[in-house]
């Protein structure tokens, strides 16, 4: 069965592109529904094909995409699976897109740069999507380039507790690895009961070519520390963070952050790096070359999954965040 069935008939139906089904298949789990079976394949040129082998009219239609390597390639899949069930009569079409592509592109830095994350969100909207249902986004003022309900969920409750249930509270300090993450480390320390500290990076004036220096404010001294972070990439930024820690006497350093990207060399930066543990969640599948035994990979499918309902049932995403 694929459907909920409530009052008045209404009907909740899942889709899954083909970035990462895994994550998609915990989601149904949580729901209670099975994702509706889809037929998608590549020409030999490389356009996508999609159909769906069950009925969509006048379904409430929930779409999850992560948008991960090659992550053009998957944006492009689901603009079309949106527009694939707009043509199929869905009543509405949500988009749950657990790691949000271009986030990093959120503004110009210089002159004759694009926007690429408003470009994403206006591609979705064009394609069809309602509504986005989205984690972590890497600045809040991207909600507002999508012409349309944006439900923004945090990983935070589920990295913290983990964080907490394994570490002396009191030998916490919660660490934000630069003046960027210094709000989310904050509510950090408020849900851990945690000092904080930051590591501040700037040009070192005395070496020719020294592109920075890391510079860590407040006391790590003989302290656990967590680096909270929204993104690991390649993990140079992060490691050289944990590096500064390290200098500054921290007693162990863990590494949290919402999406894993880990491309090029982060296999080998976070196998060689002195962290204990580097924890993230499954809004991106996990590499197979990172299955080390210092990475923890957190589900957030129960929390996508409350999302969802709510979304469904016309409750409020934001009491699931108030209540915690």
């Amino acid at each position: 069965m694929t459907g909920i069935k409530t009052t008045g008939e209404k009907k909740l139906m899942l889709f899954s592109g083909r970035a990462h089904p895994e994550l998609a298949e915990e989601v149904a789990h949580q729901l209670g529904v099975s994702l509706v079976p889809t037929k998608a394949f590549d020409f030999a040129n490389g356009e996508i094909y999609i159909r769906y082998q069950e009925s969509a009219r006048g379904a409430d239609c929930f779409l999850m995409q992560s948008h991960t390597a090659p992550i053009n390639k998957w944006i492009m899949e689901q603009l079309i699976m949106i527009d694939a069930l707009k043509r199929a009569s869905a009543r509405s079409i949500t988009v749950v897109i657990p790691s949000y592509g271009y986030a990093r592109q959120d503004k110009k830095h210089r002159g004759r740069e694009p926007i690429s994350a408003r470009l994403v969100a206006d591609l979705l909207k064009t394609a069809g999507a309602d509504r986005i249902v989205t984690v972590d986004l890497h600045t809040d003022q991207i909600q507002g380039f999508f012409d349309g309900p944006v439900d923004h969920l945090f990983a935070l409750p589920v990295l913290a507790d983990y964080v907490g249930a394994k570490v002396d509270r009191n030998k916490l300090t919660v660490v934000s690895p630069d003046a960027g993450r210094v709000r989310v480390a904050d509510r950090w320390c408020d849900r851990l009961d945690a000092p904080l500290a930051i590591v501040h990076k700037r040009r070192d004036k005395d070496v020719a070519n020294q592109v920075t220096v890391h510079e860590v404010v407040g006391d790590v001294q003989d302290r656990v520390c967590v680096l909270v972070d929204d993104m690991v990439d390649t993990g140079g930024t992060i490691c050289a963070a944990a590096d500064a820690l390290f200098a500054n006497g921290a007693a162990d350093v863990i590494v949290t952050a919402t999406h894993g990207i880990l491309s090029g060399p982060a296999a080998d930066r976070l196998k060689n790096s002195k962290v204990s543990e580097f924890v993230f969640t499954n809004t991106l599948p996990t590499p197979g070359e990172l299955e080390l035994d210092k990475i923890t990979v957190l589900s957030m499918a129960p929390t996508i999954a409350r999302a969802i309902r709510e979304v469904f049932e016309d409750g409020s995403v934001t009491s699931l965040f108030e209540e915690q």
